[in-house]
């Protein structure tokens, strides 16, 4: 089902302000040389829920601050009502996920230019497994 013009709206509004509350508090928390990127914001039908999916660099350590962001969570929520009161009622619940998209495509490169042979190393398919 297709998302509706509210749900879109509530959605870039959400991701614009996540973007600046996460990568503000990355800053002051001392994190340096690390981006936090809100990829996309899909919020539920009925606006009680919005599922937010980040693209964390470099991305050895992104379990680890997506860890620490899901601790924050009623923090996060609190500053993006604060930062939205004149445009909306109540805010949704949060839920934070990784976005792997580019690192699924980087592999998908990798193996169409030859890099990553699954025939010659097999130990190779275990890694392009989704899980």
């Amino acid at each position: 089902m297709e998302e509706s013009q509210r749900q879109k709206k509530i959605g870039s509004v959400l991701q614009q302000d996540l973007v600046d509350v996460l990568q503000g508090a990355a800053t002051q928390g001392g994190m340096r040389g690390i981006i936090i990127s809100v990829s996309k914001v899909k919020v539920t039908v009925d606006l009680s829920v919005a599922k937010v999916y980040l693209s964390i660099f470099p991305n050895h350590n992104a379990k680890e601050l997506l860890e620490g962001i899901k601790s924050n969570t009623p923090l996060i929520r609190h500053e993006l009502a604060q930062r939205t009161k004149n445009q909306l009622r109540r805010m949704p619940q949060l839920e934070f996920f990784i976005d792997d998209s580019l690192e699924y495509i980087d592999r998908i490169e990798n193996s169409l230019k030859g890099k990553e042979n699954p025939i010659k190393d097999p130990s190779i398919l275990d890694k392009r497994k989704k899980s």
